[in-house]
């Protein structure tokens, strides 16, 4: 088996990543950073976001785990502690596969320029360069409002515990495949109306948004900031790739959600 570790770039975080190399060379597993069976995420959930992206390619091929140094992480299900235990699994152990729905963001541009692709883990969002946002909202081609506020964001299930929950977006269980597009500061009043609760659409389903007071956004992938000019639309929908994560043991979800928002620290 060839694996590769992706560290959260600190000294403790490097340390274990030396430390799991070693161990699992010694189990004669390969260390492959270009076209590994396994990649371990040591750090917290935006560790992993960056080994998402950097092996998006190779979705069918690569799992995914992760060991959180920080915070209770909702990709990273083991601590420093266990990292022999966790060698030993990888080595010894056949791991169960887990797929979670992913985001695809397609953007077009005006003057039949190519059209741009994402994939996102947990959201996408889109702002107005300067002022105000105003989009119409399609949903399956049919015009569904006129959106006025700071921002619209295209959650996954997995990325609906972030900025989609902070947003007062629902929080959606993994194993559904559905995207939710939730509304930033929208401007209702007399004259202006959105929907003002969250949508969520399921795999069939696409959104398009099409701008009305300007092309230039700033579009965000997960951690990533892009400015797109001379945007003609933004297309959303259930990817037809999946991230896969290599389980070991039951990591439940409802389980992260508690210990994440609920349990006393």
């Amino acid at each position: 088996m060839k694996f590769a570790i992706m560290t959260k770039g600190d000294s403790k975080s490097n340390s274990y990543m030396h430390k799991m190399k070693t161990y699992l060379q010694d189990f004669e597993l390969v260390w492959d950073e270009h076209e590994p069976d396994i990649v371990i995420s040591i750090g917290g959930d935006g560790t992993l976001l960056y080994a998402f992206h950097r092996y998006s390619s190779r979705l069918n091929k690569t799992a995914f785990v992760g060991v959180h140094t920080g915070h209770l992480g909702f990709y990273a299900d083991w601590v420093p502690e266990e990292i022999e235990k966790l060698v030993i699994a990888i080595a010894k152990t056949p791991y169960q596969i887990i797929e979670y729905p992913l985001l695809e963001t397609i953007i077009r541009y005006q003057h039949g320029g190519k059209e741009t692709r994402y994939l996102a883990l947990n959201e996408a969002t889109v702002k107005s360069v300067e002022g105000t946002l105003v989009m119409d909202v399609e949903i399956r081609g049919q015009h569904f409002e006129r959106f006025r506020g700071d921002g619209l964001c295209v959650s996954t299930p997995s990325g609906s515990t972030a900025y989609n929950k902070a947003l007062g977006g629902a929080i959606l269980h993994p194993s559904i495949p559905a995207i939710q597009l939730a509304e930033m500061a929208s401007i209702n009043n007399r004259v202006f109306r959105t929907i003002g609760s969250p949508l969520v659409l399921p795999a069939h389903h696409t959104c398009m948004l099409k701008p009305v007071n300007g092309p230039d956004f700033m579009v965000t992938i997960d951690h990533l900031t892009l400015l797109h000019k001379d945007v003609k639309s933004i297309q959303y929908r259930v990817a037809a790739e999946k991230i896969r994560f290599a389980r070991f043991r039951p990591f439940p979800f409802w389980k992260r959600v508690h210990d994440s928002f609920i349990a006393d620290k």
